[in-house]
């Protein structure tokens, strides 16, 4: 079972970015799945997260209007769309999933079930 992310990078501010997580094995296709996030020094957050069906989206309130989630469950892949970079948007971003299929979209803020490997942000200017 592996969520393999990608898509990370060096962007400027204000730029944006496309991160992907290809769900192998148990491809979790009726798991909420989503993203988190953890900048050096700092503990690790909740980003966003999409319910199994698609139509249920929950952000952060520090990234609302900036980001967007989607997924296409006949690809097991996650999106996390990411617009007007700041630089405090800088750190590794790990895909996840949920702890069991079939729950909410909210879920995911609360507990997570499975965590892909990371992969880097990196906002300058």
């Amino acid at each position: 079972v592996q969520l393999q992310a990608s898509g990370g990078g060096l962007v400027q501010i204000g730029g944006s970015l496309r991160l992907s997580c290809v769900a192998s094995g148990r491809a979790f296709t009726n798991y909420t799945k989503g993203w988190y996030r953890q900048a050096p020094g700092k503990e690790r957050e909740f980003v966003a997260s999409i319910g199994w069906r698609g139509q249920s989206t929950h952000f952060a309130d520090s990234v609302k209007g900036r980001f967007t989630i989607s997924r296409d469950n006949a690809k097991n892949t996650v999106y996390l769309q990411m617009n007007t970079l700041k630089p405090e948007d800088t750190a590794v971003y790990y895909c996840t999933a949920a702890t069991k299929p079939y729950i909410s979209a909210r879920s995911l803020m609360y507990s997570v079930g499975s965590w892909g490997q990371g992969t880097q942000v990196t906002v300058s200017s």
